[in-house]
């Protein structure tokens, strides 16, 4: 799989309300979040799904949002502002060779891991780092994009992912997406 960083100005247009067309946050997410929950967005961008899981959160949840580029998190927290949603994220910068969640070992509910897996440049390393922040039985949700990453690419992915503990399961159809939900055993 390629191992390019999207630039942060794409953000801008990944984070456009045009893009609910193709991919609607809510949709996607209800089935995994709930009120309260404890939630980790790797590679959150500029909030495109990290505003949706606030709002499924509700008051008492929060959300983390992780990205290794500045310019990503100061878009999210500026949309999120705005949605009067700040509250309920917390934004964390990521080093290149770590996500730097060493307190949350076994506290996280859900991991939205959305387009981010074949950026990195070792996926194995993430898996591992999500296992050790999920609770038992909690669950990831990875979906990447079929125009970036081959089938065989998404498969090798998956038996990754069973290496790092994970049980794999298909998972919800998303438009343009090879999708797998995850549990942490």
């Amino acid at each position: 799989m390629a191992h390019r960083i999207c630039p942060w100005w794409l953000g801008l247009f990944l984070a456009s309300p045009i893009r609910r067309l193709w991919h609607n946050p809510r949709e996607i997410l209800q089935a995994f979040v709930q009120e309260g929950m404890l939630v980790l967005e790797p590679g959150s961008g500029m909030g495109f799904f990290t505003l949706e899981l606030a709002r499924l959160v509700g008051r008492n949840g929060k959300v983390i949002a992780v990205d290794v580029q500045p310019r990503m998190i100061a878009g999210l927290q500026s949309r999120a502002r705005k949605a009067g949603l700040l509250d309920r994220i917390e934004v964390r910068l990521a080093q290149h060779d770590s996500m730097g969640l060493d307190d949350l070992g076994g506290k996280v509910d859900f991991v939205l891991a959305f387009a981010m897996i074949h950026e990195l440049p070792d996926a194995g390393r993430f898996l591992g780092e999500m296992h050790r922040v999920l609770g038992p039985k909690r669950k990831l949700l990875v979906a990447e994009p079929r125009g970036h990453v081959k089938e065989t690419d998404f498969a090798a992915l998956l038996e990754t992912a069973r290496r790092a503990g994970f049980r794999v399961a298909g998972g919800p159809h998303i438009r343009s997406s090879w999708t797998a939900i995850t549990e942490r055993g």
